[in-house]
Formats: C-alpha cells, sequence, structure tokens
C-alpha cells in the first residue's frame, strides 16, 4: 500500500479521500454543471463510489492518482484531480499519465483549479521524474482547455470516447 502524499498550496490540501469526504464528493459529481463536459450526464451515487474508492486504487496499482482538493483552512471539498491510468482505450494516452480535474461550481473562476494541477505537474516532475503527461477534454470546455494551456499542454489530436469525440493534449516531459 501506498501512502498518498499530502500537497499544500497557498489556499488548498492536495489529500487522500476519506469516507467522511463521500457526501460533499456525491453531491458534487451529481451536478449536471459539473459532468456537463465530463461524461455528459450526473453521477449516480454507485458510480460516486466507484470512483471515489478507485483513487485509493489508482495509487496502490500505478504509483500515482487522484487527490482531494480542500480548502486549507477549513478542509471542505473543493474538488478532485491528478493523475490516472483509466484505460479509456485511446492509443494516444497509452504509456503516459493522464492528468485530470474537476472542482466543485462554488469554487469556479478563482482559479483553484490551476493552483491544484500547477502542484500536481510539480509533484509529477519531482517525484515522478518529470516524464510526458497527456489529457483529454471535450471540445468546447474553455475552462479546461485555459487550464490545460496554462499548464503547458499542447494539443497533439482527438479521439472517440463514448459518443463524444475528445481533445487529447501532452505536456512535454523535463526529464
Amino acid at each position: 500500500m501506498i501512502d498518498i502524499p499530502i500537497i499544500e498550496t497557498e489556499r488548498l490540501r492536495l489529500r487522500a479521500p476519506v469516507m467522511a469526504d463521500f457526501e460533499a464528493y456525491a453531491t458534487m459529481w451529481a451536478d449536471e454543471r459539473v459532468t456537463a463536459y465530463i461524461g455528459g450526464k450526473p453521477r449516480t451515487r454507485n458510480e460516486s463510489w466507484t470512483r471515489f474508492i478507485g483513487m485509493h486504487g489508482l495509487w496502490a496499482l500505478c504509483g500515482y492518482g487522484y487527490w482531494l482538493f480542500t480548502d486549507r483552512q477549513t478542509d471542505t471539498l473543493v474538488g478532485v484531480g491528478g493523475l490516472a491510468n483509466f484505460e479509456r482505450g485511446i492509443d494516444l494516452l497509452i504509456g503516459y499519465p493522464e492528468a485530470g480535474w474537476a472542482i466543485a461550481p462554488d469554487h469556479w473562476g478563482n482559479g483553484l483549479v490551476s493552483e491544484a494541477m500547477t502542484a500536481v505537474m510539480a509533484w509529477n516532475d519531482s517525484a515522478l521524474g518529470g516524464g510526458e503527461v497527456r489529457c483529454i477534454i471535450e471540445p468546447g470546455h474553455g475552462a479546461s482547455e485555459h487550464v490545460a494551456a496554462k499548464l503547458g499542454f499542447a494539443a497533439i489530436g482527438d479521439a472517440p470516447l463514448g459518443d463524444v469525440t475528445v481533445n487529447v493534449y501532452a505536456r512535454a516531459g523535463n526529464r
């Protein structure tokens, strides 16, 4: 079992999920604003549970994974993100950690995703040796495209994912 590192930024704490976080997590993913560009439909409680416990599985199996993003002062859930291997069947993702992020609507527009994911990329550079990272974004999701550009991701192609075509981005490695 791997210990999930705790990362602190100016406003956030990136940490492992614990049972007390599940209600806020499930509520966030049940919000159609959150899922509009992430799967297209709110998640059921069961789908949220599977993803919630899967965060620990990513760390145990891959040596990297997703963190909860929490407010440093109150420890309340702000969002979630990190690096993953979701076995999506997208050739452009094979062999690369996939960055991903989501933020609760009450926290949109405050730069928190950029703050959290900058810390994730710094962790990748120091803990994983700075290899290339990729991500996918549904077309039209301007906020995520903006975050990806700030983090140094550039478009490299597109790929089908379910009923949509997603754009695939890469952040060059720092090795």
